[in-house]
């Protein structure tokens, strides 16, 4: 089953967390110094936020699947988009280990699609990504925030514009 994935950057964590808190009736599931994550099931979405240098509103957006079978019914899906795909495999980012896919729309709005492997201690590194499995792609250096996730930190295909760094399922 899909999740819907949103991921804000706010530009004061606590103020975030207790707006969202209250706009979802909720408290996060996940907090951090940098980070917050909010599981819902009424809407069952991913909510994301996170301070780590972003520029401040929409990071990018995405959906969570359960399985790597699910996963791999998306990334069909965008390859048929014919936009560029560019794949991390045991990413690091945002206190998890995923497989993940990324993806541009038209507009410039990274989206990614993830299946979430385990939790980690740290936001996230660029140790243990296998190469980008999409040609032809230019190896990119991680972000400076230490995040190796989004598109920015993994592959740019050569012929796109690079996009804006994008972080954390």
């Amino acid at each position: 089953m899909k999740r819907f994935h949103v991921h804000v950057a706010v530009p004061d964590l606590a103020a975030s967390i207790r707006f969202y808190s209250t706009l979802f009736g909720a408290e996060p599931s996940v907090v951090k110094d940098d980070y917050a994550k909010w599981m819902l099931d009424d809407p069952r979405v991913n909510f994301a936020i996170s301070n780590r240098g972003a520029s401040v509103g929409l990071n990018h957006l995405g959906f969570q699947v359960d399985s790597d079978d699910e996963l791999e019914a998306l990334h069909s899906q965008l390859e048929a988009a014919d936009r560029g795909v560019f794949a991390e495999r045991n990413a690091s980012c945002c206190y998890a280990k995923s497989d993940k896919y990324w993806i541009k729309d038209p507009a410039g709005i990274a989206w990614e699609s993830f299946h979430t492997l385990g939790s980690i201690p740290l936001f996230g590194s660029s140790a243990g990504h296998d190469a980008p499995v999409t040609a032809p792609v230019a190896q990119a250096t991680p972000a400076a925030s230490g995040c190796g996730c989004g598109p920015a930190t993994t592959a740019v295909r050569a012929d796109l514009p690079k996009p804006k760094a994008a972080c954390c399922s």
